[in-house]
């Protein structure tokens, strides 16, 4: 009798019990670091906003949110394990891979349309590509629009070799260009309406040089993880890109909330600024190619034409496999 009564009453102790480990199972977060491209902008509003928001809690992950220094730099991060998952454009993820075979792939292509420009000031009279040649460029090191140059010169008829470019902090740049210290920086077009408004104050316009307008039209930013995190913890890939999906479609729909979220964190950026900037970068990730083949997922033809341009711009071996550097597989279904 008294063995009966023992076996109910550790049944009953684990009956109680059950629904409080699947819950301490269920508020289990996997702590999680994220290195984004550049600084700060309206164009990350997504990333900070949805970490505040809590979006990424609710898919089981701790997330701490950086930023960065050029895409170069994330993803010698990511690749050394310094962060877990990064933003950086394709084609440093691309030379990386097919220079040293730093494991490191793209999981999803965020911005499905090139958004890279030159921007330059009104008063220097440059207009187009070939009014920088002998002139000084500012860039961070492994910045993607250096590699891309190139490629771009030669649509423009514009010589690559006459340029000078000046490595300097990827924060620095706008001050410097409004300095007159340089005559041309590079930035993502989404970063004009906040540039341009500092320029104004100092009695200065901004004017973008926009890649696209010479034919360019390739794959960008993209989300970044290791081979060894694809391997180990697929499942917390696919919550990550989950998670990304809806932080994007929630602050593509609720601007002006994931703008005070953003700003809240850093106050210096100012709320039009941010609004500006995100509303800016919405079109390169939510357009007819997504509408087509789904959010971060790419076409063949155009990463095709994308490592075409990049890999000549490079000079990297054209033979290379460079599909074994995306793998879009861990994407939430179309």
């Amino acid at each position: 009798m008294l063995n009966l009564w023992s076996r109910r009453f550790t049944l009953g102790a684990l009956a109680l019990a059950l629904p409080m480990l699947m819950n301490q199972g269920a508020f289990a977060q996997d702590k999680v670091r994220l290195q984004t491209d550049f600084i700060p902008s309206g164009e990350h509003a997504m990333y900070y906003g949805g970490w505040t928001k809590g979006i990424y809690a609710k898919h089981g992950i701790d997330i701490t949110v950086s930023r960065g220094y050029g895409s170069g730099d994330t993803v010698s991060k990511v690749g050394a394990g310094a962060a877990d998952f990064g933003v950086a454009d394709i084609a440093a993820v691309l030379t990386a891979r097919a220079r040293t075979n730093l494991p490191v792939k793209t999981i999803a292509v965020l911005y499905n349309e090139s958004p890279h420009s030159l921007f330059v000031l009104k008063s220097s009279g440059i207009t187009n590509f070939q009014g920088l040649e002998g002139k000084k460029i500012g860039i961070t090191p492994g910045n993607s629009h250096r590699f891309y140059f190139p490629e771009v010169a030669k649509r423009a008829g514009t010589d690559p070799n006459k340029l000078v470019w000046v490595n300097m902090d990827g924060a620095a740049m706008a001050t410097q260009l409004i300095a007159k210290n340089i005559v041309a920086a590079p930035f993502y077009s989404m970063h004009w309406y906040f540039i341009n408004k500092a320029a104004k104050k100092a009695g200065e316009e901004i004017v973008p040089l926009p890649f696209v307008s010479v034919g360019f039209k390739i794959y960008a930013a993209s989300l970044i993880t290791t081979d060894k995190m694809l391997k180990e913890k697929p499942d917390l890939v696919k919550r990550f890109l989950a998670a990304t999906k809806e932080a994007f479609e929630w602050a593509r729909d609720n601007p002006e909330e994931a703008c005070k979220a953003h700003v809240a964190r850093f106050p210096e950026i100012e709320m039009d600024d941010c609004l500006n900037s995100l509303k800016a970068t919405m079109p390169f990730v939510f357009n007819d190619h997504s509408k087509q083949f789904g959010w971060g997922r790419e076409s063949d033809e155009r990463l095709t034409f994308s490592w075409d341009v990049i890999s000549t711009a490079n000079e990297l071996n054209k033979n290379f496999d460079y599909k074994q550097a995306i793998d879009t597989s861990a994407l939430p279904p179309k």
